[in-house]
């Protein structure tokens, strides 16, 4: 109280300050981790928008990789006759395919984000990582649905006697699957943070991704390049990852631990980068974007 009688109220400080970022490895994660529930609100608004107002709605999460699996079979199975390590050529197709639908998915949609979702960006703040995150988690809603059906055509396989299903390297798949999306995350946040002045970039990034494909292990093994060439397939970080999830799942692949282990610090390495680039960029994309 003031001699003039008047109540002043006490100041009181504020609870949350907004600055810029100070410097390249300026990330912040300990505030990316009080905004978890933001995280999750953008995993529930990405996995309902993406079939709303369509005739099949989720049905596409299973008739997508089924009739791509399809082509695939008869395409490189039956015509070109690409040999699959003695497994079925549907299940060799199929596991192959689950995984990368998930890389690409994640790949594409994080390397739009600023362009994407710049009104958002530019009228409340939030930590802008949750978006990229938020991403690789809702697509793992679509790699579980199709997961389950690879599972189903495996017990069928089993059913009629074709054997078929990993040994000891299931218990890698959850850490295969991390360092996956763990080079989609690091991929994507390169991307968008230089299409904030180079917008052509996501033109090339589509053109990009189908070449990756090729250059990964997908639809073929490892074992059917000649075996003085073998290690050029593995200079492809993603060819590791893509063989032992076959071999986990499948029980065929050439693959080791030590490609797998070397994969995973590539893609430590590559995050770091990006995380640093898109901390730099993240200060003025507004202003080109």
């Amino acid at each position: 109280m003031t001699a003039s009688g008047v109540t002043v109220a006490p100041t009181v400080p504020p609870s949350t300050v907004i600055s810029p970022r100070r410097g390249w490895l300026d990330w912040r994660l300990r505030e990316l981790w009080h905004y978890r529930d933001l995280v999750l609100l953008f995993v529930w608004r990405d996995f309902v928008a993406v079939y709303k107002q369509t005739v099949l709605g989720p049905a596409w999460h299973v008739l997508r990789p089924l009739l791509t699996t399809l082509t695939f079979t008869i395409v490189f199975g039956r015509i070109a006759r690409l040999p699959t390590d003695g497994a079925p050529p549907f299940a060799f197709y199929l596991t192959g395919q689950v995984l990368w639908s998930y890389f690409a998915a994640c790949l594409d949609q994080i390397s739009r984000v600023f362009v994407s979702n710049a009104d958002l960006m530019g009228k409340v703040y939030f930590h802008r990582l949750t978006i990229p995150i938020s991403i690789v988690l809702s697509n793992l809603i679509s790699f579980g649905i199709q997961f389950v059906l690879l599972l189903l055509v495996i017990v069928t396989y089993r059913l009629e006697g074709v054997p078929v299903g990993g040994g000891s390297w299931v218990l890698l798949l959850p850490v295969l699957l991390a360092v996956v999306g763990g080079y989609a995350l690091a991929g994507g946040i390169l991307v968008c943070a230089l299409t904030t002045r180079y917008r052509d970039l996501i033109h090339l990034m589509t053109f990009g991704v189908q070449l990756l494909m090729f250059a990964t292990p997908v639809i073929y093994p490892v074992s059917s390049l000649p075996a003085t060439y073998r290690w050029v397939a593995y200079v492809n970080p993603l060819a590791p990852l893509f063989e032992g999830f076959r071999h986990a799942v499948l029980g065929v692949g050439s693959v080791s631990l030590p490609h797998v282990a070397i994969s995973a610090a590539g893609m430590v390495t590559l995050i770091f980068i990006a995380l640093a680039l898109f901390t730099r960029v993240e200060r003025t994309f507004m202003d080109t974007v």
